[in-house]
């Protein structure tokens, strides 16, 4: 029970990686808000919870609302008793060249990865600061936030801008004992990767097959995805770690993908 009397704050946890996220640490004892756009999904990811003996509740939130962030936290903070560790996890794909991507598109990217990731690590951040009992901030980066794939100029500058915030995040967090890291993902067989194959597709002139042959999981050491499961252990590797130690870093989980 390595997350034992802690509070986690987990947003896009509905399903994917946030889901299995939020289901490792109410494994591991910790209290859990799934945060989630859809606020019937979240409930029923909290019910999920509930019903296997672990403490959770569900909370619809849009990230990019400023208002709405500092609600569901503060409404976090109080049912569950505090606030430990936030999983800035909420994030959505769009794929188009550069020269056909609609700054409409680009601002929303944008606004969901970054936006959503400051507003919510003020948010956590003001009550752990408050609690003076330390705290772990954990973004859901990419390899794409070392690399660059083409299709993906929102998504590759969103992702390089999350390891900024967290090394920033780190250093005035560490006189409060909070920590701040990036999980680095290749790809993940999850919905939102799996909407991704048909559009790459369709825009390379490809097969869907030639997309995740050729494309995806060309770079990998095996010709393998991903898992859930993968990207769960390291967020609980970096919500656990009790020290400032392991701060400011970035773990890629790629199957070899990015080897930096």
């Amino acid at each position: 029970m390595q997350l034992k009397g802690k509070v986690a704050y987990v947003t896009g946890a509905a399903s994917g990686l946030g889901k299995a996220i939020a289901k490792l640490y109410a494994e591991e004892g910790a209290k859990v808000a799934i945060a989630d756009l859809n606020l019937e999904a979240a409930r029923v990811a909290a019910s999920e919870l509930q019903a296997a003996g672990c403490e959770a509740i569900g909370l619809g939130v849009d990230v990019t609302n400023e208002e709405q962030v500092e609600q569901s936290v503060a409404a976090t903070v109080k049912a569950l008793g505090g606030i430990d560790i936030l999983i800035s996890n909420a994030g959505i794909q769009i794929v188009h060249p550069i020269e056909e991507f609609t700054f409409a598109d680009w601002r929303k990217m944008l606004a969901i990865h970054l936006d959503g990731a400051f507003l919510t690590t003020r948010a956590c951040m003001k009550h752990m600061i408050d609690q003076k009992r330390g705290g772990a901030i954990i973004y859901m980066g990419s390899v794409h936030s070392k690399e660059a794939s083409v299709l993906k100029a929102p998504y590759v500058t969103a992702k390089h801008g999350l390891m900024g915030l967290s090394k920033t995040v780190a250093k005035e967090g560490a006189k409060y004992g909070i920590r701040s890291n990036v999980i680095c993902p290749g790809f993940v067989r999850t919905p939102l990767v799996d909407n991704q194959i048909p559009e790459q597709a369709q825009a390379l002139g490809i097969t869907n097959e030639q997309v995740i042959k050729n494309v995806m999981l060309k770079d990998t050491v095996d010709g393998e995805f991903t898992t859930v499961d993968d990207v769960a252990r390291v967020a609980l590797l970096f919500a656990a770690f009790p020290t400032n130690a392991l701060t400011g870093q970035s773990l890629n989980v790629s199957h070899g993908w990015s080897m930096t």
